[in-house]
């Protein structure tokens, strides 16, 4: 094992040394009180995500009687989802994250295992069916329902996409050409986002699954988590900088660099992989639940 974790730390370095450095950011460096990030490609969507859900959720506790349908507990979980976007997206980690490896570490794993189970926890598409008009509502079902629902089925390509998001996007090269290049930086947002609602939606759909369902789910997630804390370990342990691009960054906010990287490491490796395993013991209760209903 520790082979293994030598050669990929020379991997890593070796993509570091032929990294391009991104321009460090004009102007003063972010404090809590500024760090906000107040761009349309992140607020309206947040906006729209967060007003839909409500107007679902009043259409249909007015009509069923508040908690039935969609419980308390459930949209309290889309709630927390929206805010952790907010969080990750419009203050403060988006703007820290031009500095600190760690914040853009903490950004991203906000996006891939932390707000795609709460948000998709708040069943948000069926409040969607109760916030739209009839005839669009029924349109989207026809349009969308047979794709979604194939995506959902699918969980080793989404765990494999969902393992390939965290390698490509934590390449040294990788992040420095986001932080150079604000069309690539979305893009890397949003294929964390998306990588990981496709996941977290075939993890869901094995809740309800047969037996072999919930196991291939206890699978899927220990393989992403076990990836996970690979990566978060190589940062914690490397001896020596692996992303050169966060040099002068953090200086600039008063971090020692390597220490940055390290915390950006742990941060990957133990709080990251919590909603991993709070899934996968609901799967296993549930599993163990159903076998004890029919001993």
């Amino acid at each position: 094992m520790s082979h293994l974790i030598q050669r990929c730390l020379i991997l890593l370095a070796v993509c570091a040394a032929t990294s391009a450095l991104a321009a460090v950011p004009e102007g003063p460096p972010p404090t809590l009180a500024s760090a906000w990030t107040l761009s349309p490609w992140t607020l309206l969507p947040l906006l729209a995500l967060a007003g839909l859900y409500a107007r679902g959720l009043a259409r249909l506790w007015r009509g069923a009687g508040v908690g039935r349908g969609v419980s308390r507990g459930e949209a309290g979980a889309f709630a927390a989802g929206v805010l952790a976007l907010a969080l990750a997206m419009v203050w403060p980690l988006d703007a820290f994250a031009a500095y600190a490896l760690s914040a853009h570490v903490a950004q991203h794993m906000t996006l891939l295992a932390l707000a795609p189970p709460l948000v998709l926890a708040g069943r948000p598409f069926a409040i969607a069916a109760s916030a739209l008009p009839r005839h669009w509502s029924a349109r989207l079902h026809r349009g969308l329902h047979r794709p979604l629902s194939s995506l959902a089925t699918a969980l080793a390509p989404a765990a494999v996409v969902h393992g390939a998001t965290m390698w490509l996007w934590h390449l040294p090269s990788a992040t420095s050409a986001a932080l150079a290049d604000p069309t690539l930086h979305r893009a890397m947002h949003a294929s964390f986002l998306i990588a990981g609602l496709w996941f977290w939606a075939a993890v869901w759909r094995r809740l309800r699954a047969p037996d072999a369902g919930a196991v291939g789910g206890l699978v899927a997630l220990v393989a992403v988590m076990m990836q996970m804390g690979f990566i978060g370990a190589l940062l914690t342990f490397a001896p020596r900088l692996l992303y050169p691009v966060y040099t002068d960054r953090a200086l600039l906010i008063g971090l020692d660099p390597l220490r940055d990287q390290q915390l950006a490491g742990l941060l990957m490796w133990v709080p990251s992989c919590v909603p991993y395993i709070v899934v996968g013991l609901w799967l296993v209760i549930a599993l163990l639940h159903r076998m004890r209903r029919r001993g």
